[in-house]
């Protein structure tokens, strides 16, 4: 126990562990707001700043109606809790009272509608001031969505209701003035990155001082952030391709609503997000799942990319400049910082492997023990799938899709390659070493090997190799070395629409959507018999669905196999 919380701590930066003693001293936190908040002059008047549309966040269909008929529905759950609701929703988990508090549901609402449940709303938080509502995560995102509604969408409705207008302005005072003072320094990444961003539109909205402070702050952060956070690959460095598509959104609305400055900033940052994008979709559109990813969180991938990204496989990604960083050909990619590379074909088929980091080696909530994993494509179906994530809770679904039991990767002696426990917590990580990356016009080539195993008595080492063929064709080489015997089984999750018509020890046939699948394993080893293991794939939060697993076993101190997959 106390080792598991040395190679925790000792991974955090000093701001980390001040922000963590911080947040637990709440009597001197919520002293310390108070003195830091400023009295709220009267409403100074906003600004108009850009001609572009606010980008509003993702709605479903029909969920205006059921949300006036006290029916919500996030993460996939859902409660009844009237309209306006039960703004405690007792019972419920923290992500998803933080989902009811983002207010994101405002944008399907009319004026008068939002103006009455907003309204209701100021009355809650009145009365409990220190509830989930006001915590500084769901904070900022509502700062973001009022200040769209209100002072863009719906801008000369609110000033021409005075009363309202004032109400609504004291309560922006207010949240801002909180947000400034537990600006949230002991998680880092993307939910400093939220508070910054959150203050720099509110302050750009606004005129005054206040404003102009929030300003300020917001985009002292942004600078010291954006550098930080999106790699030179353009990739948001917690390696999230969901957290991705949340961060070129936000980015893409700072490059359209803020201040000149800040403008400025985002727009030196988002082509190479977008390019990144692009790599981490599927021919079918959506993001691959890797690390803490599912659909229907964030944006649609083809709304940040201009709704015709996915007009023909083959042009999307050729829409790239010719000299992007992670392009080695037209048809093959690689996201160096990343630690992410691929490749796609005309026919729609697609390839994603992992072989970098899990995240920041201070900020690795959001990983997966899915180190040399991949996820596979073809003809535009997917097929070979990672499990995704399910919820944020401490419970056996988050621990076994954070497993590298839950990914397409090997696992020796049963144990993962980095240590997880809690809901976000990691112990010892595996890295990867040597990773060599080549291609051309045939295909690509991509070989490393971790040391997540040598942590083991028997002192194991993993190398994988992947060889992709622009015909479709996909061979991953493993080699297992260890100082005693070890046991390993490498796995393949499946797409749950396809199903394993034929087994035996060697060969796997798979009847898929977009026809017949081979799989053959050589070495020494043999396939299990299916149904031997459980497997799940999350493609979104809520739902667990039962899908297909291949799973290969061997064992000895020199391991070596191969699998062939067209």
């Amino acid at each position: 126990m106390i080792q598991r919380y040395w190679h925790t701590l000792s991974s955090l930066r000093a701001e980390q562990l001040v922000g963590q003693v911080w947040t637990r001293m709440r009597p001197l936190r919520r002293w310390y707001t108070r003195l830091k908040q400023h009295p709220p002059s009267p409403f100074p008047g906003s600004t108009e700043l850009s001609t572009s549309a606010w980008l509003e966040p993702p709605n479903e269909a029909g969920q205006h109606e059921a949300i006036l008929a006290g029916r919500w529905c996030f993460l996939h759950e859902h409660r009844s809790l009237g309209f306006p609701p039960d703004w405690s929703a007792l019972g419920a988990s923290k992500l998803w009272l933080y989902n009811l508090h983002y207010f994101e549901w405002l944008w399907s609402m009319s004026w008068d509608e939002a103006v009455g449940v907003v309204t209701d709303w100021l009355s809650f938080v009145e009365k409990s001031p220190d509830s989930t509502a006001m915590e500084p995560y769901p904070t900022s995102l509502r700062l973001m969505n009022w200040c769209g509604y209100f002072f863009e969408q719906h801008r000369e409705k609110t000033t021409r209701d005075p009363s309202f207008c004032e109400r609504l302005w004291r309560s922006l005072h207010a949240q801002a003035e909180s947000l400034c003072a537990r600006l949230e320094y002991h998680l880092l990444g993307n939910h400093l990155f939220e508070n910054a961003a959150a203050l720099a539109l509110l302050g750009a909205r606004f005129l005054g001082a206040d404003a102009a402070r929030w300003r300020a702050v917001g985009l002292s952060l942004l600078q010291r952030e954006l550098p930080e956070q999106i790699l030179p690959d353009g990739m948001h460095f917690e390696r999230s391709p969901m957290y991705h598509l949340r961060m070129t959104a936000v980015v893409r609305l700072l490059s359209t609503h803020g201040d000149e400055q800040t403008r400025a900033l985002a727009s030196r940052y988002l082509p190479s997000m977008l390019g990144a994008l692009r790599v981490l979709c599927h021919p079918d559109g959506q993001i691959a799942l890797l690390n803490d990813s599912a659909f229907g969180i964030a944006h649609e991938p083809s709304v940040l990319l201009e709704n015709r990204a996915f007009e023909s496989t083959h042009n999307t990604y050729a829409r790239l400049a010719p000299d992007a960083p992670m392009y080695a050909t037209g048809k093959v990619w690689a996201l160096r910082d990343a630690g992410y590379y691929g490749a796609i074909n005309e026919s729609g088929s697609y390839v994603i492997c992992d072989a970098g980091l899990i995240g920041p080696d201070y900020l690795p909530g959001h990983a997966h023990g899915d180190t040399f994993s991949f996820e596979l494509s073809l003809r535009g179906q997917r097929i070979l799938v990672d499990s995704g994530v399910c919820d944020y809770l401490d419970s056996p679904m988050r621990r076994y899709v954070r497993s590298t039991h839950a990914h397409n990767t090997v696992e020796i002696e049963g144990v993962d390659q980095s240590v997880f426990w809690g809901a976000f917590r990691v112990a010892e990580r595996a890295l990867p070493h040597d990773v060599l990356w080549k291609a051309d016009d045939a295909g690509f080539s991509l070989q490393a090997w971790h040391d997540g195993y040598l942590r083991l008595p028997q002192k194991a080492r993993h190398e994988r190799r992947f060889d992709w063929s622009h015909t479709g064709r996909l061979v991953v080489y493993d080699q297992i070395k260890a100082q005693q015997p070890v046991s390993v089984i490498a796995r393949l999750h499946l797409h749950p629409r396809c199903v394993i018509t034929h087994q035996d020890e060697q060969t796997a046939e798979l009847t898929t959507p977009v026809g017949v699948v081979r799989i053959r394993f050589f070495g020494d080893g043999a396939l299990l018999p299916k149904q031997t293991e459980e497997s799940w794939y999350c493609s979104h939060f809520g739902i667990a669905t039962p899908n297909p697993v291949l799973c290969f076993r061997a064992g000895g101190t020199d391991v070596s196999f191969r699998m062939v997959i067209e």
